[in-house]
């Protein structure tokens, strides 16, 4: 695909382009909220300069800009995809259909953050636009693409409330949820005072995890990637690797990644390193906005018990608290993260389907669904550590 590719209408210039470096930065970055770093020109174009998003990976970006003039009036991340690796919107049954109707679900297009499950704004519109006109253009102009270009459907995922109101509005395009664990900041001074909010049976569970740390001489530090060392950053990038090489995968994205976040976006990017005689066992790699915290990876070679709770959850929520961050989405799935005060949150995709006949079998397919993430969640909200759920418990 060249770049860009263009599609010029009275009003507006529609752009594709083949990757972020062909974007104004300073342009892309004024539409993307400051909580939503997974969003930004540094990350998703040092996600290709560094190779883990390229056709070789089977992430061809074709993103989308919306001009009138020089000035970029909206825009959102777009790839091109030939499998579906590294979405965690999992639509593999989807494709098998096609195939076992002798059809190609592969290329497919999607608006996503690679690799990164996170809820954001993937419809970005420039400040003082029309919000509600220039996302139902991006949208429309997505859909337009994937028909020329016969993919067979356009996949919106994470999305935000303001992007799932548009995706609603939007003739073809089916919602589906999904259910990840949340946990809210409710202005505690202290760990101790969240843990509080817990049935004692809860809190005690959790205060005997984080004893058993301290008792096996493990200390964690939290360091930014302004302030860790290179060192320090491969042995937590390698220990991380070995989680997804452990589960038959190799890491989805590589170390020049993590050493470009480490130069570009030093505030924005974790370390929570956990070190036993003076060596580091396990290390997990967060991303920081203005008001949440987002969980990544995780890795370790210590056989230690508790030293995932500790590492991955507790020590992002004891962040949060000291610096006044309002959330922690540590990733998806994970029904262990609500004894520990993670609670259900709804996740939102939105996918068109060039085929009727298809979309219409999805669609009563995600009518069915949609009923059982909603008993799931309730059921789990019923298993609530807090003292509020848990009625008259102490």
């Amino acid at each position: 695909m060249d770049t860009p590719v263009s599609m010029t209408q009275p009003s507006f210039r529609a752009e594709f382009h083949s990757a972020m470096a062909a974007i104004d930065a300073a342009q892309w970055d004024a539409m993307v909220d400051a909580d939503q770093p997974h969003l930004s020109h540094a990350f998703l174009d040092l996600a290709e300069t560094s190779g883990s998003v390229s056709e070789d990976t089977g992430w061809l970006p074709c993103h989308l800009t919306i001009h009138q003039g020089d000035k970029m009036l909206a825009a959102m991340p777009l790839y091109q995809k030939s499998h579906s690796w590294g979405e965690f919107i999992f639509d593999w049954s989807w494709a098998d259909a096609f195939q076992r109707h002798g059809l190609t679900y592969y290329p497919k297009l999607i608006s996503a953050t690679p690799f990164t499950p996170a809820t954001a704004n993937k419809l970005l519109v420039a400040q003082g636009e029309d919000i509600t006109l220039w996302k139902r253009t991006l949208l429309a102009t997505a859909i337009d693409f994937a028909q020329q270009h016969e993919f067979s459907s356009l996949h919106l995922q994470f999305l935000s409330d303001a992007d799932q109101r548009a995706c609603d509005e939007t003739t073809g395009l089916l919602r589906r949820s999904d259910c990840q664990f949340h946990w809210h900041n409710d202005g505690y001074p202290d760990f101790d005072a969240f843990l509080a909010q817990f049935a004692s049976k809860k809190r005690k569970n959790v205060k005997r995890e984080r004893r058993r740390i301290r008792e096996n001489g493990i200390r964690h530090r939290i360091v930014s990637g302004a302030d860790i060392s290179d060192a320090e950053r491969a042995r937590a990038y390698a220990l991380c690797s070995r989680t997804f090489l452990l589960r038959g995968h190799t890491p989805y994205l590589n170390e020049s990644f993590f050493a470009g976040l480490c130069d570009q976006m030093p505030a924005q990017i974790l370390f929570v390193l956990a070190e036993h005689e003076d060596e580091i066992v396990a290390a997990a790699i967060l991303l920081r906005g203005t008001e949440t915290l987002y969980g990544r990876y995780w890795g370790s070679d210590g056989d230690f018990h508790s030293l995932h709770f500790e590492t991955c959850y507790y020590q992002g929520i004891d962040y949060c608290i000291d610096h006044g961050l309002r959330r922690f989405e540590p990733g998806t799935q994970g029904e262990h993260k609500v004894a520990r005060g993670f609670l259900p949150a709804e996740t939102v995709s939105a996918h068109w389907l060039a085929r009727a006949d298809f979309a219409a079998a999805i669609e009563d397919y995600l009518d069915r669904e949609q009923r059982g993430v909603s008993a799931y969640m309730a059921e789990i909200d019923r298993r609530s550590p807090f003292k509020a759920i848990k009625s008259g418990e102490p």
